[in-house]
């Protein structure tokens, strides 16, 4: 087989790996009608307003509402149209899409990236980017980054329930457990265990509260 040969089977053989990767993470990606109303209950449930919907239309109508007062769930809506015009394999319009996120409420979510059904994003001035996974229930808030350190395409992987706090970064490929809490400007780059906040730069573990054991008790004198 000669070179040019070769190089041509290479090249096959990695248009059809890129391909199938593409496949495998639209597929993951929720339903737009699903991700939307669980994005919509949890909006409302951590703004503390009504978040039990009576009926489809009651949702949508929800769904409406919060996209007028909200800018980052605007924002997230769009995200959300993105991704499911790119697994329809629908072009130009999941581009627009996402540049109007990043116009409405500075909100950038790259297309590796997954985010399920029934998160939080605050405000918006967020950016998650990369090989990057956001369960359910997550709350984000205002600018914080999500996505790569240099060199590496694979950034984290925030099990359902994390909250992560105003202005941290989490960069580069570990994992954030469930219920885990990262502080305000945190900087995350390794893993953090679930129910655990992190704080600080780099990130680490509170320390944990030693219960009191009650006031001193001086030694008997005589």
């Amino acid at each position: 087989m000669s070179a040019y040969s070769e190089r041509s089977n290479a090249n096959t053989d990695a248009q059809a790996a890129k391909r199938a990767f593409w496949r495998e993470r639209r597929a993951r990606h929720p339903r737009l009608w699903e991700a939307l109303v669980a994005d919509a209950r949890v909006a409302a449930l951590n703004r503390d307003e009504r978040a039990d919907f009576s009926s489809r239309s009651d949702a949508a109508l929800q769904i409406v509402r919060l996209a007028w007062t909200s800018d980052g769930f605007l924002a997230q809506a769009l995200y959300r149209l993105k991704a499911r015009l790119q697994a329809l394999g629908v072009p130009v319009l999941p581009r627009l899409a996402h540049r109007m996120a990043i116009a409405v409420g500075q909100v950038a979510i790259g297309d590796p990236v997954v985010v399920a059904a029934g998160v939080y994003i605050a405000h918006g001035q967020t950016v998650i980017d990369g090989i990057t996974e956001i369960g359910a229930g997550c709350i984000i808030a205002p600018f914080t980054t999500i996505g790569l350190r240099a060199g590496h395409w694979v950034g984290p992987t925030l099990e359902p329930g994390v909250e992560v706090g105003t202005g941290a970064r989490l960069l580069g490929e570990f994992r954030v457990g469930a219920g885990a809490r990262i502080g305000a400007n945190a900087v995350v780059i390794r893993d953090v265990p679930p129910g655990v906040t992190v704080v600080g730069v780099p990130a680490r573990p509170l320390p944990a509260t030693v219960p009191s054991s009650g006031p001193a008790v001086p030694p008997a004198v005589g």
